[in-house]
């Protein structure tokens, strides 16, 4: 689908307090259970946001995404010469800053019946366009810790590992660089 007919066929709204999920299944337990019964929580305690993607005319939701802040820091790093090579972007101040505003991807799951697609990447350029063109706050990157399993999807979407500390682990930390797409 073009980005125009995902428009047509579906919205994201963010959850309204008080919105109830009665019904969503990815094939993952983990990620089910936060939409059904943890995003209102994290929201009341101004953790994350939530946003849904429904289908318009039968309101089934396809997907979901919820966001926090983050940063990219010095302290991310296992030494100031990392960090100095992951700058490599090029940052309009020539202050040294110890840390970078970032947008975190905390949870993004398409339902069952929506998989393979293409939605995730449509998800993922929605929240890329979501912080350049309405430009919400100053945020320079998006993070994301990728369960393992996730990581070709979000390689294909150019996201780049922040570091080597967590390649036994089972999620690793990833940053898109919202700069170059300006």
């Amino acid at each position: 689908m073009t980005r125009e007919e995902y428009q047509e066929t579906f919205r994201i709204r963010r959850l309204n307090p008080g919105d109830i999920i009665a019904e969503f299944d990815c094939a993952d337990e983990d990620l089910n259970d936060f939409l059904l019964n943890e995003s209102n929580l994290y929201r009341n305690a101004l953790l994350s946001v939530t946003y849904i993607l429904e289908n318009k005319m039968t309101k089934e939701i396809a997907a979901y995404f919820s966001l926090s802040n983050d940063k990219v820091s010095v302290s991310d790093f296992e030494n100031k010469t990392e960090f100095n090579r992951f700058r490599k972007h090029k940052f309009v101040n020539d202050k040294r800053l110890r840390s970078y505003p970032a947008i975190k991807i905390g949870r993004l799951a398409i339902a069952k019946s929506a998989q393979h697609q293409s939605i995730g990447t449509y998800l993922l350029e929605f929240i890329e366009d979501y912080f350049i063109v309405d430009n919400k706050s100053g945020c320079r990157f998006v993070t994301v810790d990728a369960y393992v399993d996730a990581i070709p999807f979000y390689i294909k979407n150019n996201y780049q590992f922040l570091n080597n500390d967590d390649e036994d682990k089972r999620t690793r930390v990833m940053y898109f660089d919202l700069a170059s797409l300006i």
